[in-house]
């Protein structure tokens, strides 16, 4: 199952280069991951599964009980097969539907391969945990794919309404799923589900339950969240077919057939999913008979038939869980060849528009062959396997006792709905238009129609597999308890009522095919829209009424934070500092005066310190220039570096100085946008203010590190961590081995938030979009005594100085080589023959330093962070000795790169070891050994600790290409316009 996932991501992440490659036949290619993943899951034997489910658990964060575990049992089996299989048919028909010069192809690939994977992680994932990862990963590529046209409002605006939608509910998911999981005891699936806490469930359970349901019902697009479906329509209509017909919108209807088991013991759960459910299918069918749009039509049938889905299987008994399984596999075969039929008559035709397709049944007979299949499948026209599947539905609700009996009125009020829009979408898509001019012809490749024709012809040969099916959803439905009244799959229907309600659904349906201009009529006097004014026209309407709810939290927020955040950074702090003190000062001085065990000084040399760093400080506050203050904030830096030497701490006190000299040059290139000195504050209480407010945050910092320094009641780990840093990490170095082992998921968080970093700065800094090349020296043209970055002419230079380094045209040879790369790029008046000289011998040691930092951190002070920061001083070194394009000839490569690179061995480091049976970040430390240099080893670690230099470096190269080079360009523009 592990290999299915990996080969999904691993698909995903070379889509993009492939589409560049191969253009839209790169899909063919794509498509072969979850085709043979769905070959994989029909070889297994759902039977046997049943009974032994086939699991896989690697320990993931074991302190939390936390573990990738991925269970596939019948369910799963079902939901993954459909999945994988539709999946790949539609990555197949996107070869055809899109054109090589599509905007964002090579991104669409890569998204929609990576939703597969997430889809089959959702159905296989047996840990809490990863049920919401994938959940939420569904939810993070359904919004790039909604929103793949984003040059369109459109498109943005359902994107995010569906972001925000889904995203809502699956955060009350997952919080509902994390108290299942504490009342259990276990945040295994299966584990929650076999807890004797279903059968005496309280009060706990059940609120539990009901926001596991939130997240369920959000997904599944019910009221009254169901607009964001229709909106997504915005999408390509490939996403549509696999997304909305086959894969996303069944997370939810999944979610509660896994949870039957538990719900069957809540009647209340039940009774709110079969009204959510009743009510949705009813608004569904009867928006989609007021759609022109047969693509719109399709969404609100989705919505109609999801809703369909949800009332059956919240019912959560052993009838309804069978028919609701057999009608989510119906749902899935009919919708998604519906959509890509859609999408041919789209692109082939020009139009959706039914009022504007007249004819395409005559030109595109193939084409509407498969729309007419599929159609009348949901349609519950028999034999077809959509009837079979909508029967069994009515045979347990009508044997399943008295309110099961009023929901199935309910389920065929709104099955009449269904048949009339499926008459609708079959004659307005291939009918004859009233008044329209029949349709050209078209030439309609076949793979245009091959997948959609691959998905629908399972509508027949589901008939032929009628028997195994039943027993294989008998299986499933085996896991609810209550009684099994003989629901069956049957290709020959029984006598019955059920049998007669089928008839009177497609007879009533005919009737309302018949009075379908009166109908309409019907509808558009007593819409909304028409009688309904003001708010209560907002509230009338689902998505006018959530766009309403994000206004007022927009005002509210609006409201408040000018409240707090002024525009002023003193006042943002000053606020931040008053409420830590008021936090910890009661708490402070309810303590002791001083903790007993405390001790004043190690060493007097501390004292001399603690002397330089106050004065250092006090002085940063009293200084009227910002680079004096700066620097005086360097010092307090370095004092703390030379305080971690002094407590025996080398690697923490060189990351202390690398960083504090870092921050210097940061703050000084930010500095050239700022004013030299500082504003004068005219109040002298304000003055007071803000002593008090420093003084006051000082003291609660200090007091609150004595008292919780004090506070310790357990042994330090520090000692007991030497020993298994070497046998087990494979280093001396236990500062280093426990960044990159012991605590590797802190350090991954870490370089995370520095990929946001730097991102951040290039957005705040860059006007429009970062550069999308690199301009080396050679793309300069130097004019005369030019070069970029030139004082005005105005300005009185000696003739020496504007003439430096000058290379005549007629004289060759080394003598006139710069020292530096791109250093005539400068204007002459702007280098330094001093610094270049420096740079030129200082930049290859300092670089050799820093892989050494890198190699010997594991053993020695150093590591991929130090090695890192050395990397961007000599970045920095060859930037402010040649200007930007120097820094360009030091590193010709964009940052976005080099921190994705960094971030992507990362992540190979992390699951390399589950590719040769081993767990996440798992450590080996191979031997070599080397002539000369004896026996040497090379931890797996060091491949993590090099991504984190990768970003590292990375990040100083963005920093210094946006707070450098970017200002630098600002500069040389205001040069030129004065």
């Amino acid at each position: 199952m592990l290999a299915v996932l990996f080969a999904h991501f691993a698909a995903a992440l070379i889509g993009a280069p492939l589409v560049r490659a191969l253009g839209r036949n790169a899909f063919y290619i794509l498509a072969l991951v979850p085709a043979v993943s769905a070959l994989w899951l029909a070889v297994q034997n759902p039977f046997a599964l049943a009974h032994a489910p086939l699991e896989t658990a690697v320990p993931w964060i074991p302190v939390f009980d936390i573990e990738l575990a991925f269970r596939l049992d019948p369910l799963s089996w079902v939901l993954a097969l459909i999945a994988t299989g539709i999946g790949a048919l539609v990555l197949a028909y996107c070869a055809r539907y899109f054109k090589d010069s599509e905007p964002g192809l090579g991104r669409f690939a890569a998204v929609l391969t990576a939703f597969a994977g997430a889809m089959v992680g959702l159905v296989l994932a047996d840990d809490v945990m990863m049920l919401y990862l994938f959940w939420e990963l569904t939810t993070i590529f359904s919004y790039l794919l909604i929103g793949h046209y984003a040059e369109k409002q459109s498109s943005r605006r359902a994107a995010m309404n569906a972001l925000i939608s889904t995203t809502a509910g699956g955060l009350a998911m997952f919080v509902g799923l994390l108290m299942l999981g504490e009342r259990a005891g276990t945040l295994r699936i299966s584990g929650i589900l076999d807890s004797g806490m279903w059968s005496g469930a309280d009060a706990y359970v059940l609120i539990a339950t009901l926001l596991v349901v939130a997240g369920a019902v959000s997904k599944s697009a019910m009221v009254p969240t169901h607009f964001w479906l229709p909106g997504a329509m915005a999408a390509p209509t490939p996403v549509s077919s696999y997304l909305h017909a086959a894969a996303m919108v069944k997370a939810g209807i999944y979610l509660i057939l896994r949870l039957a088991p538990g719900i069957a013991h809540l009647p209340s759960v039940q009774i709110i999913l079969c009204v959510l459910g009743g009510a949705t299918m009813l608004l569904g069918g009867w928006r989609a008979l007021r759609q022109t749009d047969i693509k719109l039509l399709l969404a609100y049938g989705t919505v109609s038939q999801l809703g369909f889905l949800m009332a059956v299987a919240g019912l959560a008994t052993h009838d309804a869980v069978l028919a609701a399984t057999a009608m989510l596999i119906a749902h899935a075969v009919f919708k998604a060849p519906l959509f890509m039929v859609v999408g041919t008559i789209d692109k082939k035709f020009g139009t959706r528009d039914l009022r504007m397709l007249a004819g395409v049944g005559r030109v595109a007979p193939v084409v509407a062959g498969i729309g007419i299949l599929s159609a009348a499948s949901m349609a519950a026209v028999p034999p077809l396997y959509g009837f079979l599947a909508k029967e069994s539905i009515y045979t347990a609700l009508w044997y399943g006792g008295t309110w099961q009996r009023v929901l199935l009125g309910v389920l065929v009020a709104g099955s009449v709905l269904t048949v009339a829009y499926s008459w609708r979408f079959v004659n307005g898509a291939f009918g004859s238009a009233r008044g329209a001019a029949p349709v050209r012809a078209a030439a309609i490749p076949a793979g245009f129609w091959l997948p959609p024709a691959a998905i629908a012809a399972a509508t027949l040969g589901l008939l032929a597999l009628a028997h195994p099916l039943e027993e294989v959803l008998r299986e499933i439905a085996g896991a609810v308890p209550g009684p099994d009244n003989g629901v069956h799959l049957a290709v020959i229907p029984h006598w019955g009522v059920p049998l007669l309600l089928s008839a009177v659904t497609l007879g009533a349906g005919a009737a309302l095919i018949a009075l379908a201009r009166p109908f309409e009529k019907l509808q558009r006097a007593v819409t909304p829209d028409r009688w309904a004014g003001g708010r209560l026209a907002e509230w009338t309407d689902a998505e006018r009424g959530f766009r309403r709810l994000m206004r007022g939290v927009d005002l509210v927020a609006v409201t408040i934070t000018p409240l707090y955040q002024r525009g002023s950074l003193p006042f943002t702090l000053g606020t931040a500092f008053v409420v830590l003190i008021a936090l910890t000062a009661p708490i402070l001085l309810s303590q002791a005066p001083l903790p007993a065990n405390i001790v004043a000084h190690s060493s007097p040399v501390e004292w001399l310190l603690l002397v330089i760093a106050a004065i250092a400080a006090i002085g940063t506050a009293r200084s009227r220039r910002r680079l004096r203050a700066v620097l005086l904030v360097t010092v307090t830096g370095f004092v703390a570096a030379i305080y971690f030497m002094l407590w025996g701490a080398p690697d923490v006190a060189t990351t202390q100085v690398l960083v504090e000299a870092i921050m210097t040059v940061v703050l000084v290139l930010v500095l050239r946008r700022l004013p030299v000195h500082f504003s004068r504050r005219p109040l002298r209480l304000d003055r007071w203010v803000r002593w008090v407010i420093a003084i006051g945050t000082a003291a609660a910092l200090v007091g609150v590190t004595v008292y919780a320094a004090a506070a310790r009641t357990a042994a330090p780990m520090g000692p007991q961590m030497i020993e298994p840093a070497y046998t087990i990490g494979g280093g001396h170095n236990v500062v280093n081995v426990t960044l990159v082992d012991a605590r590797v998921w802190d350090t991954m968080g870490e370089i995370s938030v520095l990929l946001v970093v730097a991102t951040g700065i290039a957005s705040l800094v860059f006007v429009t979009q970062r550069e999308t090349r690199v301009a080396r020296a050679r793309d300069v043209k130097i004019a005369g005594n030019g070069g970029i970055w030139r004082r005005t002419a105005r300005e009185n230079l000696p003739r020496n100085v504007l003439d430096f380094d000058i290379r005549p045209e007629e004289v060759t040879g080394n003598r006139w080589r710069t020292w530096l790369s791109a250093g005539r790029t400068l204007a002459p008046e702007r280098r330094m023959v001093i610094l270049e000289v420096l740079t030129r011998i200082a930049f290859p040691l300092i670089m050799m330093l820093s892989i050494y930092l890198l190699m010997a951190g594991h053993n020695a002070p150093g590591g991929g962070f130090a090695g890192g920061l050395v990397a961007g001083l000599g970045l920095t070194l060859r930037y402010l000795a040649g200007g930007r394009y120097e820094l360009n000839e030091a590193m010709p490569l964009q940052p976005g790169l080099i921190l994705g690179s960094g971030m992507a061995l990362a992540v190979v480091s992390a699951v390399l070891p589950l590719l040769l049976g081993g767990n996440i970040f798992t450590t080996a430390t191979p031997v070599l050994h080397v002539a000369l240099l004896g026996e040497v080893h090379l931890p797996s670690a060091l491949v993590f600790d090099a991504g984190v230099y990768l970003v590292v470096v990375g990040l100083m190269l963005d920093i210094l290409r946006s707070l450098g080079s970017q200002i630098d360009k600002h500069q040389e523009a205001e040069l030129d316009a004065r």
